[in-house]
């Protein structure tokens, strides 16, 4: 298996334990921590060993062992709400340039703990939807 990892990059020196770091899982393909930023109480991270700074960028083998480490950590935090987040590109949120999933415990509806998420819904046209349908279901 292909390993591929940056020298600058602040993940890749975590599971290279030149960072320190809150380890929770280690896989061959994963390594998960502790966040030291969270957004609630166990908030986690899961980053594939294999330095990518998006998803499409990361060969699917890494991506085998990152759902079964977000559900040993959601259940050993006993969480019953809670996100699983991944984010591409800085528009979209993301800080560090290392594919990463977060495992982000809800404990309460409010905006004062975990994630906080406006979701501003669209009302495509049937037609649009369609056409769009059409046009994916071409290249996939």
């Amino acid at each position: 298996m292909a390993t591929k990892s940056l020298a600058s990059c602040i993940f890749c020196k975590i599971i290279k334990g030149e960072i320190p770091s809150f380890k929770l899982i280690e896989t061959e393909k994963v390594y998960s921590f502790l966040d030291i930023g969270p957004l609630s109480k166990g908030h986690a991270l899961i980053i594939p060993k294999y330095h990518a700074e998006k998803l499409h960028e990361v060969p699917d083998e890494y991506f085998g062992d990152v759902l079964p480490a977000a559900k040993k950590i959601a259940l050993a935090l006993g969480a019953e709400n809670y996100n699983l987040l991944q984010n591409n590109g800085r528009i979209a949120h993301q800080e560090v340039d290392h594919v990463h999933f977060h495992v982000i415990p809800k404990p309460a509806a409010s905006d004062t703990e975990g994630l906080v998420v406006g979701w501003p819904a669209q009302k495509p046209s049937m037609d649009e939807l369609k056409k769009l349908h059409e046009e994916l279901v071409t290249k996939l």
